[in-house]
């Protein structure tokens, strides 16, 4: 769809915030929901966002970056201890 979208000449694909958690979701496989994402957009530390109007909207590249910095690095076993 992105894809589609940039070829017939649009520029940048941003996806309203059900969308973006639908995103989050099933490209990263862990939960993320509308609410949780207005409620970290209240308290900080959701990826970024831009208003159209009043909707929040969401750029992909921007959830991905969000995501990615989420997921932990890999372990064998629940003993090792978490750097962070």
């Amino acid at each position: 769809m992105q894809s589609d979208l940039k070829s017939a000449g649009y520029g940048r694909h941003f996806l309203r915030r059900s969308d973006a958690a639908a995103y989050i979701t099933e490209r990263y496989g862990f939960p993320c929901s509308r609410q949780w994402l207005a409620k970290l957009a209240v308290i900080g530390g959701g990826p970024v966002f831009r208003k159209a109007g009043r909707y929040p909207v969401y750029e992909p590249s921007e959830l991905d970056r969000w995501a990615e910095a989420r997921i932990g690095p890999p372990q064998r076993s629940t003993s090792e201890v978490d750097p962070a």
